[in-house]
C-alpha cells in the first residue's frame, strides 16, 4: 500500500526512495466521479485526494443526475500503485462512485502523437503540375546533375531521422522496435517544437550492427542529419562512429552526446557558483555506458583531468578484466590517474562532483558527506535518481537530476533541437567535438551571471533564446572546423536551356 507519511516522517525515512517521489504530470489521471449532491462533498474529495498525496489539478462539471453531480477531477499521482490507491479510497468514501478513470498520458499517445502536412496549396491545376508531374521533372533533373542541390529543393534540407532498434528505451530496456515508438514520436515533437525541424521516427526490426548501419546508410539520401536514439552499448559505438565516417551529413548519438552536452553546461555554470576550476575537479562517475563514456570525454575535453568511473563490477582502471568492452578499455586507459580500485565509498571522499548515469540508490547520504566542501551532485537516472534530492541537498551545494518536478532538470532537449538547427542552417557533414563545445557554452551563456543561483545553474526547456544562441554558436564552429558546405549564391539552380528570369 502506498506510503502516506508526513513530509518530516518521509525525510527522516532516507532509504525510502519511492516515497520522496512527488506527484507528476506524467502520471496525471482524470477522475470521473458520481457525487450525492449534498452540501460538504466536494470538500471531503479535495481532503482525501491531499492525504493520500495526490495533486488536484482541474475540477470540472460534467453533468447533474437526479440527486447527484458528476465532476471531473484530475489528479497528480506519483506512479500507476499510487493511482490505484487513490481510486479506492475514493470509492470507499461514502455517496462517492468512481465512473470511470482516464490516464491523461495514454490519452495523449492515442493514435500517435505527430503527422506530416503540406507546406504548400495543393488546389488546382497549377498547383498540381508544378508540386507533381510534369513540373517535379525539371527539379529532379537538377538534382540529378548536381546531388547537392537536393539540400535546397527537398525536405532533406530540413530533415532528421530519428533511429532507435528500441534495445535501450529510457530506462525500461530491449522493449522492441514497436514499444520504442511513443519514444522516437515524442523525440519528434521536440524536434519539432523547439527546433523547427522536421524529424521521422524509424524503428528498425533488427539489433544486428551491420545490419542498422547498412540501413541508415540505405535511407540517409532522404534527411539531412541521422540521430541515433536508444541504442544499447557497446553497439552503440561502432555504429555512431561507422556511420559517420560513411555518411557525408551529421550523425549524431543524443544518449552519449545531447547528455554530455548539457552536463557540461550545467557544470559550466555551477562552477562559477562554487568558485572552482575543470583543471581541479575530482569527479566520481556512476554508470560507464554510452551517456557515461560520453560525458567523461566532453568534461576531459574541457579540462578535467581527475575522472573515476564505476559500473556494476566497481572502479574502473587500467589493467581491470572483469565486465569490460572496448570503451570500457578505452575509458581505462584515460581516467582514473591514481588507479583506485576500491569501493565508491572510498573514491567519494574528497570528490567536487558525483555525475549519476546509472540507477537509483547507487549513491548513499553517507558517500556524499565525504565530498569536497561546496560539492556538486548531478544525479540523472530516470525516473528515479541516484540519490534523491530531500537526501542529498542537506551535504552539497548544487544539486541537479533528470526530472521537471526538481529545480535544475539536465535535459538534452536542452541541446539537440539548436545543435540540429544549427548543422541543418550550414549544411554540416559533421557534428564533431568543437561544435558540441560550443553548444554546452551557449546553453550555459543563456542564464546571465547576476541570474545564477544554486538552483539555477541551466535554462529551462521552454526557455526561448537557447535554440538561437546554439544554432548560431554550432554554425561558427561548423565554420571554423571547416565541416559546413559552401554553395553558389544561386538559391535556385536554373537547368541549361531554360530561360533563366
Amino acid at each position: 500500500m502506498t506510503s502516506t507519511k508526513t513530509p518530516t516522517e518521509m525525510k527522516e525515512n532516507k532509504k525510502d526512495n519511492s516515497s520522496l517521489a512527488q506527484p507528476s504530470a506524467s502520471y496525471s489521471l482524470t477522475l470521473r466521479l458520481k457525487i450525492n449532491n449534498r452540501p460538504g462533498m466536494l470538500g471531503k474529495i479535495t481532503s482525501l485526494i491531499g492525504e493520500v498525496g495526490g495533486d488536484i489539478g482541474a475540477i470540472d462539471i460534467q453533468g447533474f443526475e437526479k440527486g447527484h453531480i458528476i465532476r471531473d477531477i484530475t489528479v497528480n499521482v506519483r506512479d500507476s500503485e499510487h493511482g490505484e490507491t487513490l481510486v479506492k479510497a475514493l470509492n470507499a468514501l461514502d455517496g462517492i462512485t468512481v465512473i470511470n478513470v482516464s490516464d491523461r498520458t495514454f490519452l495523449m499517445h492515442l493514435g500517435g502523437k505527430i503527422r506530416i502536412a503540406n507546406k504548400v496549396p495543393l488546389t488546382t491545376r497549377d498547383d498540381l503540375s508544378m508540386a507533381y508531374t510534369p513540373g517535379v521533372a525539371r527539379v529532379c533533373m537538377a538534382i540529378a546533375n548536381d546531388v547537392e542541390n537536393a539540400h535546397k529543393l527537398t525536405i532533406k534540407r530540413n530533415s532528421v531521422a530519428v533511429v532507435s532498434d528500441g534495445t535501450a528505451v529510457l530506462g525500461l530496456g530491449n522493449i522492441g522496435p514497436e514499444a520504442a515508438m511513443p519514444v522516437m514520436e515524442g523525440k519528434a515533437m521536440l524536434f519539432k517544437e523547439f527546433g523547427k525541424i522536421d524529424a521521422y521516427p524509424i524503428c528498425l526490426a533488427t539489433q544486428d550492427t551491420e545490419e542498422i548501419i547498412r540501413t541508415v546508410k540505405n535511407i540517409a539520401p532522404g534527411f539531412g542529419g541521422i540521430n541515433l536514439e536508444d541504442i544499447s552499448a557497446p553497439r552503440c559505438f561502432e555504429i555512431e562512429a561507422r556511420l559517420k565516417k560513411e555518411l557525408n551529413i551529421p550523425v549524431f548519438h543524443d544518449d552519449q552526446h545531447g547528455t554530455a552536452v548539457v552536463v557540461l553546461a550545467a557544470l559550466i555554470n555551477a562552477l562559477k557558483i562554487v568558485n572552482k576550476k575543470m583543471e581541479n575537479l575530482k569527479v566520481i562517475v556512476s554508470g560507464v555506458g554510452a551517456a557515461g563514456v560520453a560525458c567523461s570525454k566532453i568534461l576531459m575535453a574541457a579540462g578535467v583531468k581527475n575522472i573515476i568511473g564505476f559500473d556494476t563490477s566497481g572502479a574502473i582502471y587500467k589493467g581491470r578484466a572483469e565486465n569490460m568492452n572496448s570503451m570500457k578499455e578505452w575509458f581505462a586507459e584515460h581516467t582514473n590517474p591514481d588507479v583506485l580500485k576500491g569501493s565508491l565509498n572510498e573514491a567519494m571522499k574528497g570528490a567536487d562532483l558525483f555525475l549519476g548515469l546509472s540507477g537509483p540508490g547507487t549513491v548513499k547520504v553517507d558517500d556524499i558527506k565525504q565530498m569536497a566542501k561546496d560539492a556538486i551532485v548531478f544525479a540523472m537516472a530516470n525516473p528515479t535518481p541516484e540519490i534523491m534530492p530531500e537526501e542529498a541537498l542537506p551535504h552539497v551545494r548544487i544539486m541537479a537530476t533528470g526530472r521537471s518536478d526538481y529545480p535544475n532538470q539536465i535535459n538534452n532537449v536542452l541541446c539537440f533541437p539548436g545543435i540540429f538547427r544549427g548543422a541543418l542552417d550550414c549544411h554540416a557533414t559533421d557534428i564533431n567535438e568543437e561544435m558540441k563545445l560550443a553548444a554546452a557554452e551557449a546553453i550555459a551563456s543563456v542564464i546571465k551571471d547576476e541570474e545564477l543561483h544554486e538552483d539555477y545553474i541551466i535554462p529551462g526547456v521552454f526557455n526561448t533564446a537557447i535554440v538561437p544562441a546554439v544554432s548560431k554558436a554550432v554554425v561558427e564552429a561548423a565554420n571554423k572546423t571547416g565541416v559546413s558546405r559552401k554553395y553558389k549564391q544561386s538559391l535556385i539552380p536554373i537547368p541549361e536551356g531554360d530561360i533563366e528570369v
